[in-house]
């Protein structure tokens, strides 16, 4: 088994093919697309493929240690996770061509007007634990 990440973007990514934003949609279509995802990982639980996912809220900070103390501070000017992220799922699955087929049936989650988004999601391997180096 390997674990991937698939990140779903807000910006950053190519643009889907229903590529209206989501502040634009009703809030029946909201409600259909998150319903989408949630039916898409409690069927990946029931073949235990599914391992945890998110959405994300749009607030995000950067911070950075910089000494004792209080850590500084920024909303910018940085492209920032929370402008280009919009949620995440891991998956634990056989194969890469498993790892594709799914996240390709992520990307037709409903959006406006009902219709599959088709938006591109970023498929990521996670590293596994390094080897150990015996001498």
């Amino acid at each position: 088994m390997a674990k991937y990440l698939l990140l779903k973007h807000y910006r950053g990514a190519p643009k889907g093919v229903n590529d209206v934003p989501m502040d634009q949609w009703t809030p029946q279509e909201v409600e259909d697309h998150i319903r989408y995802m949630n039916d898409f990982a409690a069927r990946l639980e029931g073949t235990g493929e599914y391992v945890d996912g998110q959405a994300l809220s749009p607030e995000g900070t950067f911070v950075r240690f910089d000494g004792e103390g209080r850590p500084p501070v920024t909303d910018g000017p940085f492209a920032e996770t929370k402008d280009l992220i919009a949620g995440w799922m891991i998956i634990d699955v056989e194969s890469y061509d498993r790892a594709l087929a799914l996240a390709g049936e992520l990307s037709a989650a409903p959006g406006a007007g009902g219709e599959p988004i088709h938006e591109w999601l970023e498929l990521r391997p996670l590293m596994g634990t390094p080897p150990t180096v015996t001498e």
